[in-house]
């Protein structure tokens, strides 16, 4: 299977193929990608990126990409450069510039003082325990703000003092005149605007009022022409606000909101909130760190553009909610790398081996494939000599049974080397086994031994020119299948301790002295690791992100 399956047939596209087919769209679609800039993307964005995208692409159309900037203290200029790169990185292209909500904040001003003008919204001055009394329940309806029926004239001079700057926070709003018995809350008199003295990172110190994002959404969709506003399902009952507010207004179009299931991941986080809790508390190295459910933390990590393409194709596009299990997003990694991925041997804990009978002045070079199915990809030289390094864990003094690598007196073969046999078991002053002294057998490179059998195949490193390492054993940041899910106790009661082991003193085989940075390695029998550009430049030697294990070892019992 490729990274990137065959893209699947979703209720979307078929939404927009009958609804072409009947001639109720005409015309070129236009889809739009409007993340609010208060945080870095995660993976249930990549979703929606792909979808949004993707359906743009599907009938020849284009999307946009547009900021939802309307809440100026909660966003900055470095989540905007990062959603940027993310969408880049991800294989898509937006249509002609980025756009900003705050691009149009004079027509939003503008068609608010229509809906003023034709009764629509009014000036209110309840504060906000007031303004929830009010509201009503689920079960009880609201009651009208006692300012709910101020003449228009005196709601828009109002508003004009509320822009002017001669209100304070909240002091002032301007509300939506619909319903206050409505079954739906989001319709009993909305807020369309509030006071928020805040500079803004696109307009600076020329707005003191912001619209709220239910009013700015649908005006932004409406003034780009987008003809498919896609959300995810908690949006579902804003709908009759975002049609209200199109309707009420002189707009060049309407455009039509469909909602689909967001994405909901085991033993992952992805409210933006939460996790901004997570880097402000340092629980985490950052929005980046290799063990967030980021975007950008998934590309430090190894994970490729198109794993996380061909993982948002495998879940699909539907209506009904419900969790998928993280280990479909590391099967996609595991497919993608396992069919590109360049091999190499990485020795995790180093333990010295003494070939006796090989000369101490001697070395040899030996070639393997970069990839064993792939032989276009070239061939790499490993270096045979006196001094090898194995893995702690492939010996055992006492192996159980069925052990299939080394132990005192028995053979096993070194991977693309020799057949080697232990011999002496070298300790410390304190019983540490710090060497083994072995004996290799010179008639084995490629071909079996006669007259006994190796006991298994393990990975090496020559100690003549291997190059140190430090390895970041990632694993998943939460112990707890719905770490969020405890009511009374705290997200945070569920972090995995072992959601980073660090390895220093690892060893690498030389053709990783300038490993490559565009893609992981698979590391022979251990998983698939990528280089970590920032921390190799500080460590001064190649440090090593482990993007995910050979298998699933959580499915089967492994945690």
């Amino acid at each position: 299977m490729s990274a990137e399956s065959k893209k699947a047939h979703n209720f979307i596209q078929s939404l927009i193929e009958d609804a072409i087919a009947k001639g109720e769209h005409t015309g070129k679609v236009v889809t739009r990608f409007p993340p609010e800039p208060n945080g870095y993307l995660h993976v249930g964005h990549a979703k929606s990126i792909c979808l949004n995208f993707g359906i743009a692409q599907t009938f020849g159309g284009e999307c946009n990409l547009r900021f939802d900037d309307t809440n100026p203290e909660k966003e900055s200029q470095e989540y905007i450069d990062a959603i940027k790169q993310d969408v880049e990185w991800l294989g898509y292209e937006w249509a002609d510039d980025v756009r900003y909500a705050s691009d149009y904040f004079d027509q939003l001003y503008a068609f608010a003082e229509e809906l003023i003008e034709k009764g629509k919204a009014y000036v209110c001055a309840l504060n906000a325990e007031q303004m929830a009394e009010y509201r009503g329940s689920l079960k009880e309806p609201g009651k009208n703000s006692p300012y709910r029926d101020r003449p228009v004239e005196e709601s828009l001079q109002l508003f004009r003092d509320m822009r002017d700057g001669k209100f304070q926070n909240g002091e002032l709003v301007l509300r939506a005149k619909i319903d206050m018995a409505s079954p739906n809350i989001n319709l009993r008199d909305p807020i369309l605007y509030r006071i928020r003295y805040a500079d803004h990172h696109q307009t600076g110190s020329k707005w003191c009022i912001y619209p709220m994002y239910d009013f700015t959404h649908p005006i932004s969709d409406a003034l780009e022409g987008i003809t498919h506003s896609l959300c995810t399902l908690e949006f579902e009952d804003h709908r009759p606000l975002y049609d209200w507010v199109l309707d009420n207004i002189t707009v060049p179009c309407h455009p039509r909101q469909i909602e689909f299931a967001r994405l909901n991941l085991n033993y992952t986080i992805t409210s933006k909130r939460k996790l901004k809790r997570l880097v402000d508390e340092h629980v985490v190295d950052g929005w980046n760190d290799p063990r967030m459910p980021t975007i950008s933390g998934m590309r430090r990590r190894g994970y490729t553009p198109e794993s996380i393409r061909s993982f948002c194709d495998m879940i699909g596009v539907n209506k009904a909610g419900g969790t998928v299990d993280v280990g479909m997003l590391e099967y996609a990694i595991r497919e993608d790398l396992n069919d590109r991925a360049p091999r190499a041997m990485c020795v995790m804990r180093p333990l010295k081996v003494t070939l006796t009978n090989y000369p101490a002045d001697q070395t040899e070079t030996l070639t393997l494939p970069v990839h064993p199915q792939k032989p276009e990809m070239g061939e790499r030289d490993v270096t045979w000599s006196h001094t090898l390094y194995i893995d702690r864990e492939d010996f055992e003094v006492e192996p159980p049974r069925k052990w299939k690598r080394l132990a005192p007196e028995q053979a096993v073969r070194l991977r693309g080397g020799y057949v080697m046999t232990c011999k002496e078991v070298v300790r410390d002053d304190s019983g540490e086994i710090v060497e083994l002294k072995c004996e290799y057998d010179p008639n084995t490179l490629g071909v079996n031994p006669e007259g006994y059998k190796p006991n298994g195949v393990i990975h090496w490193v020559s100690a003549n020119d291997s190059i140190e390492t430090d390895i970041n054993l990632y694993d998943r940041l939460f112990n707890h299948e719905s770490p969020d899910s405890d009511k009374e106790g705290d997200f945070l009661d569920h972090l995995n301790p072992e959601s980073l082991v660090v390895l220093k003193g690892a060893r690498v085989e030389k053709s990783l002295a300038e490993p490559r940075t565009d893609l992981p390695y698979q590391f022979e029998r251990e998983g698939y690791f990528f280089c970590d550009q920032e921390l190799t430049a500080k460590a001064g030697k190649p440090v090593f992100n482990r993007t995910v294990t050979l298998r699933d070892s959580w499915g089967k019992g492994g945690k």
